[in-house]
């Protein structure tokens, strides 16, 4: 019984792997890091000299003393208690940068891309009904037509489906 449970749960967890949404996430994890060092490249190569030009090269700088004195004293460690909202800003900058470039480059063309085909489907969806439409208004008229014939023939006091005598 043991066996057949660890086949039902490796098999469930097989399935669970394939589906579409655990592929999709597992893709978008890997392409979401090589944005990440691309950001930060970015960041690095170009955010950071442009901050540099107005103060200083590295966002982590940036400090405030909470609780003085603030500094390193003679062992190397930190006295004092900082706030270092450098590193919270240069944090936050590469996360906008990061959604910019996922929404531009991958969000939004996506979008386009699936609205037209929804639109594309429509109108296929549209075109067919037009003609299932107009098929059905051509046999209705062939209907009447017939039964018309049938009046003016006098046919119309049989019943339908009779048949003459030989």
């Amino acid at each position: 019984m043991s066996e057949k449970k660890k086949e039902s749960v490796l098999a469930g967890f097989k399935a669970f792997l394939m589906r579409g949404n655990v592929v999709d996430l597992a893709v978008a994890v890997v392409i979401g890091a090589a944005f990440t060092n691309i950001v930060n490249s970015i960041v690095k190569g170009i955010i950071s000299p442009v901050v540099g030009a107005i103060g200083t090269k590295s966002l982590d700088v940036y400090t405030s003393c909470l609780k003085a004195p603030c500094g390193v004293d003679a062992k190397g460690e930190p006295t004092g208690v900082n706030i270092m909202w450098g590193s919270v800003l240069n944090a936050t900058l590469t996360f906008l940068i990061t959604a910019a470039v996922v929404y531009f480059l991958m969000v939004l063309p996506m979008a386009k891309y699936l609205s037209r085909q929804e639109a594309r489907r429509k109108a296929r969806e549209g075109v067919k009904e037009t003609i299932e439409i107009t098929e059905l208004e051509v046999l209705k008229e062939i209907r009447d037509t017939l039964v018309a014939q049938r009046s003016v023939n006098g046919e119309s006091a049989r019943t339908p489906g009779a048949r003459d005598a030989v």
